[in-house]
């Protein structure tokens, strides 16, 4: 952590590429919220052989049979940050629900909260009840409406459980410094003071009159000690507590690698492993299609599988994926990129990682790209384009600015250039970013050209697009390394994705595949994100290649194309 089924199902057949789609669905199991509806069927741009939104947020399941998460979109929400319904000053879960509109209007299908339980800090990860809600925040009652009306409008909500440690002001800890204290072996000590270090040099180790208690992350976050039984007890206690009462759709797991260690290995230990198997057989007993994403910063994609392959953890976030992003964004070269996408989906079980563009731990995109917007739509276009379960960082579809210290990169969320920039009718907790009366919801709402306006176009394209959601990934070669191109094939269709990474037009670049499992033929262009041009049709080898294939004449500067590829009748 840093600051930061069972029915049979109904079997579709859709067309395309000469190929059969079978998909397979069961119902979510009854909870004490309802689960989503589908959303309105969106008016797009009318191509062949694309399922509608409304199919795919029917099928619990997902589509080509991966679970529902695979269809969503998920937005990161810092409840404090986002919009003050009561005028505290301070964000809150009425506040959430009061914007829903806005994030179906976008697009969202999935919210992330960061962490909602009490807690002596402004940002949320030292916690000192898991079975009840920030009074900042509201109430529970507050928290479950806000949960049905996201799910009557097509999105689920995830919440942040933070297993690994604790608050020094919750009660288990108070208590625990007694040795004699029941609570004594919740957490982790030492008679004296071991000499090791944490895993980035930190103190780990810190005294009371009763000994050393060890907290990898800060003296005021003591790590629970998940070799008593008691507090995995504790634990499953609270994640039935939060499915049952609220009906959330599953969790993000803080500090998912810290959650055992043994001595100086503080990371990735096979207890760790051993926990989160029997963790998942607890959550999925309470529901098959709750779903859990781990925080493993830093890690290889080998590491990230190892908690992915079906045993342990549904997701993973992918922060080497993140990184390569918005470092080809910024440095205009498509290689980064496209090396990192192949080593994930060469490493990570299909789909299993989540890309982003930043969190909350992180300088904002906008700041880190020099608050160029054109290369904030571009890293917008490769995140939006990729395989895996992409998550937005609230904000960000705006522009926010923002660096550390970390309050700098959660501010208040910019709707107007009203005062307080509509997030509130006092001071809020936390100053607006200086380009408040610029970058905002309100401003670039009716702006085609705005990076919401952007953002907008690429989820809606992704909520229509099998390919983009669930479809394998195939590198394209380009001889200009300022073209990131990529193919997404799916069972339903296949679509090409452009981007022009640069500031200049690129012509007279050639695109060329090797080999592939595509079916050779013709194929017809229909554009989906486009511009306007005189397209060209590919013709696709025995081998499933191609070679020197120019789509249109000229891909502009930080230009995105997205074209659909139809094998000719």
């Amino acid at each position: 952590m840093k600051k930061y089924i069972s029915m049979a199902g109904a079997l579709v057949l859709l067309a395309a590429i000469g190929l059969a789609v079978f998909l397979f669905f069961q119902p979510v199991p009854a909870t004490p919220s309802p689960p989503p509806t589908p959303l309105p069927s969106p008016s797009p741009t009318v191509i062949p052989n694309v399922m509608p939104i409304t199919q795919v947020l029917a099928l619990s399941q997902g589509t080509d049979g991966y679970p529902w998460w695979n269809d969503t979109v998920f937005y990161e929400i810092f409840v404090r940050s986002f919009c003050d319904s009561n005028g505290d000053g301070i964000g809150d879960f009425n506040g959430i629900t009061g914007k829903l509109d806005y994030l179906k209007d976008m697009g969202v299908t999935g919210l992330w909260l960061m962490p909602i339980n009490p807690s002596p800090s402004y940002h949320g990860y030292d916690v000192t009840n898991y079975l009840a809600v920030n009074p900042d925040y509201g109430t529970i009652a507050d928290f479950k409406t806000l949960v049905s009306k996201a799910h009557n409008r097509g999105i689920r909500v995830i919440i942040d459980m933070v297993l690994n440690h604790t608050s020094s002001q919750h009660p288990w800890f108070i208590a625990a410094q007694d040795p004699n204290s029941p609570y004594r072996n919740y957490y982790i000590w030492s008679d004296t003071k071991p000499v090791y270090s944490g895993p980035w040099g930190e103190q780990v180790w810190y005294p009371t009159t009763t000994g050393y208690y060890y907290a990898i992350f800060s003296k005021s976050m003591p790590d629970l000690n998940f070799r008593n039984a008691e507090v995995t007890a504790q634990m499953e206690n609270a994640v039935k507590f939060w499915l049952e009462t609220t009906g959330i759709d599953g969790f993000r797991l803080d500090a998912a690698r810290h959650l055992i260690e043994d001595g100086t290995v503080q990371a990735n230990t096979p207890e760790t492993h051993a926990w989160f198997q029997q963790f998942r057989t607890f959550f999925k007993g309470i529901n098959p299609m709750v779903v859990t994403i781990g925080e493993l910063a830093g890690e290889h994609p080998v590491t990230m599988a190892s908690y992915t392959q079906g045993d342990q953890l549904d997701l993973a976030f992918d922060f080497g994926l993140a990184s390569a992003f918005v470092s080809s964004a910024s440095q205009g070269n498509a290689g980064t990129a496209l090396q990192r996408e192949k080593i994930s989906n060469s490493f990570i079980p299909p789909f299993k990682f989540a890309p982003f563009l930043t969190n909350h731990d992180q300088n904002r995109l906008m700041t880190q790209l020099n608050n160029d917007p054109n290369k904030v739509k571009i890293a917008a276009s490769m995140l939006l384009t990729s395989p895996g379960v992409p998550f937005i960082y609230y904000g960000e579809e705006v522009g926010l600015e923002g660096q550390k210290p970390d309050e700098d990169i959660r501010r208040p969320m910019q709707w107007s250039a009203e005062k307080y920039s509509g997030f509130s009718t006092t001071i809020p907790w936390e100053s607006v970013g200086p380009d408040w009366e610029t970058n905002n919801v309100a401003a670039e709402t009716n702006d085609p050209n705005s990076i919401l306006s952007h953002y907008r176009a690429l989820i809606q394209i992704r909520n229509e697009h099998a390919a983009l959601r669930v479809g394998n990934l195939i590198a394209v070669h380009s001889d200009q390394s300022a073209l990131y191109t990529i193919l997404r094939v799916s069972k339903a269709e296949m679509v090409m994705v452009i981007i022009n990474l640069s500031g200049a037009p690129v012509r007279g670049y050639k695109l060329s595949l090797d080999k592939s499992n595509i079916p050779a033929g013709g194929y017809q262009v229909f554009p989906i994100l486009s511009v306007p041009a005189e397209y060209s049709d590919l013709i696709i080898t025995d081998i499933g290649g191609f070679s020197n294939y120019l789509p249109l004449p000229e891909i502009p500067s930080y230009g995105t194309v997205i074209i659909q590829l139809q094998l000719s009748k």
